[in-house]
């Protein structure tokens, strides 16, 4: 099964869009673990029905090791960044996980993302879930035996 990390900060907003469109795409075909830089993102993308969640630095940081898929907006490769949220500590565990990352080209700093176009949030995770994240799980399931 494959193993993906939602990793999102303040409200959970964009984690929580997240962890509902995959669970409507990929129902328990995979796993997914909620992780927040705060309490609150935690509680509100377990609402989301993430099968596993924790909270902070330290549990980012141990957590995106064991996984095969990170998922967020870009600002979690951002230190200091959601208002001084995202510590370095996680960005050099986010940064330096082996698992593919698919970050979304939004964030409240003061970043611009040369290349990417300007679109509602709900069009981005439709297009991060129903085209790369299932070709990537398409490609890491084994095959049915004959």
């Amino acid at each position: 099964m494959i193993r993906i990390a939602v990793i999102d900060g303040q409200g959970g907003g964009i984690g929580t869009t997240i962890i509902k469109k995959i669970v409507e795409v990929h129902g328990n075909r995979v796993e997914i673990w909620a992780l927040g830089t705060n309490a609150i993102a935690t509680a509100q993308m377990m609402k989301a029905h993430a099968n596993r969640g924790a909270t902070g630095e330290n549990a980012i940081r141990h957590c995106v090791q064991q996984v095969d898929v990170l998922i967020g907006p870009i600002s979690i490769l951002l230190a200091h960044s959601m208002m001084g949220e995202v510590t370095p500590g996680m960005v050099q565990a986010i940064g330096s996980a082996q698992a593919t990352k698919i970050l979304l080209p939004v964030t409240q700093d003061p970043i611009v993302i040369v290349g990417t176009v300007r679109e509602p949030l709900p069009h981005l995770v439709e297009k991060l879930v129903s085209h790369h994240l299932t070709e990537l799980i398409a490609r890491k399931e084994p095959e049915p035996c004959p």
